[in-house]
């Protein structure tokens, strides 16, 4: 077992992670982080704003906030979806601290209209 990774393993399936955290030994490190919404029987609006909140727990949790969002990976069933989810990332992600970030169409299990993996710097 190593003590420098810590894991919140996925509630159904045990065998991934929902959040890994990879603490330096100097002080430091990167979360990984992949988040979907709660509540599958939403819109795109909707399911963005639940799946952020998700990712907000996991970052409070990690004891950092979305200023240290380093990358994002966004996917999504349709790509039309793009405009309102950058409505609601906009209102979401503070000015000046916007990750690099991707945007990709995937199939994904039924009601899941998006998933976002976030990897995010630890301070020193």
């Amino acid at each position: 077992m190593t003590s420098d990774i810590e894991r919140v393993p996925n509630r159904k399936l045990p065998s991934k992670s929902a959040v890994a955290v990879y603490r330096l030994p100097g002080g430091g490190g990167f979360l990984w982080a992949v988040a979907v919404s709660p509540d599958r029987t939403q819109d795109i609006r909707a399911q963005t704003r639940g799946t952020l909140a998700v990712l907000d727990k996991y970052l409070a949790d990690a004891g950092i906030d979305r200023t240290r969002i380093v990358k994002a990976e966004v996917v999504v069933t349709d790509h039309d979806n793009k405009p309102a989810f950058d409505e609601v990332w906009a209102s979401w992600m503070p000015d000046g601290f916007g990750p690099v970030r991707s945007f990709v169409e995937s199939r994904m299990p039924e009601g899941d209209l998006i998933e976002i993996i976030i990897t995010a710097a630890l301070p020193a």
